[in-house]
């Protein structure tokens, strides 16, 4: 695998070319910005009525509807939802792509899945930072980067790879490192991590030993703590320094238990379930059935999160969140 850093970026391949950034959530500003401050020639591309333009200008952006911001531009930068980028593609961005132009991800999905097949004389290139949008902006802000992913789809120029890597340069990516993936690998190890361990597996687990407690005649409050606050500090071990680092930092019973209590709860059987959801996400069922719920009006998404919003756990959790005067209020 290859990873490259600051020495293997050239930044000047970008300096001089109009860049399209479209869309301005959490990814779309720190990119923006970023490459704003990287002393590029940057627009951001938004609906004429989308509540972000006025947050844009502000940052002193240009803003201009996604058409024309794909008209001027010489690189475009898709930075929009999963599910909306077909649509826009088709309205919006491919009428107005020129010869020699490139077409740029956050996200493979719809590259991957062939919701948007882009004409044989654009570059086609990813480049995907391994972090949240506003930890992108801070990080960068504070002189260093956050790891990316870069990727060529398509190479037409023949220099894809070197604009994807001047791109992860301009956004701070190459102080931490940069690894080469293709867009295949992207997507489907980003949809099994999400489903079967990050948003899927994760919050499952919490719920159901959440539920376990209170089913036993535990308080609410104690199994809130335990299953769901706790977690962070254990999360936080893992991200400095892996399994190991969290079972040296715990105590004696914690690593005992967790090693042999573990694996009865993991077991072969879940893993096996694992494998079935990484097969719908590889022959493309997972894809097929996002696209249809979002087409068919998001009635199974919504009956989910309300589901979620009920929870026993939520609703503890939010009183017990007031009490925890260091939480960041939205």
């Amino acid at each position: 695998m290859n990873v490259y850093y600051e020495q293997d970026a050239d930044l000047g391949r970008l300096q001089g070319k109009n860049i399209a950034v479209l869309g301005y959530g959490s990814q779309g500003h720190a990119h923006a910005l970023n490459l704003k401050d990287s002393g590029l020639n940057v627009c951001v591309g938004l609906r004429t009525d989308s509540s972000s333009c006025q947050k844009a200008r502000e940052a002193g952006l240009r803003v201009e509807p996604v058409a024309d911001a794909v008209k001027w531009a010489d690189i475009v930068m898709v930075l929009l939802p999963d599910q909306t980028q077909k649509a826009v593609y088709e309205a919006e961005i491919k009428p107005n792509l020129s010869a020699g132009n490139t077409l740029a991800f956050g996200h493979g999905f719809n590259i991957h899945y062939k919701q948007i097949v882009p004409p044989a004389d654009v570059d086609v290139i990813m480049i995907a930072p391994k972090s949240p949008g506003h930890l992108v902006r801070r990080t960068y802000t504070e002189g260093n980067g956050v790891p990316c992913l870069i990727a060529v789809h398509q190479d037409a120029s023949g220099s894809a790879k070197d604009t994807a890597l001047a791109w992860a340069k301009g956004i701070g990516g190459t102080k931490a490192g940069v690894i080469e993936t293709n867009f295949k690998d992207e997507t489907e190890t980003d949809l099994f991590g999400e489903q079967a361990v990050l948003c899927g597996g994760s919050a499952e687990l919490i719920k159901a030993g959440f539920e376990t407690l209170v089913e036993a005649g535990y308080p609410e409050e104690l199994a809130y703590f335990e299953c769901m606050h706790e977690l962070k500090l254990i999360v936080d071990l893992y991200y400095e320094g892996g399994l190991s680092r969290m079972n040296y930092s715990v105590s004696d019973t914690a690593e005992y238990g967790g090693m042999t209590r573990g694996p009865r709860l993991i077991t072969p059987a879940v893993k096996a379930e694992m494998k079935k959801v990484l097969e719908e996400v590889q022959d493309g069922r997972f894809a097929r059935e996002f696209i249809d719920e979002c087409e068919g009006g998001y009635r199974n998404l919504n009956r989910l999160r309300e589901e979620n919003t009920q929870h026993p756990i939520e609703k503890v959790g939010a009183k017990l969140r007031n009490m925890m005067s260091w939480l960041v209020r939205k």
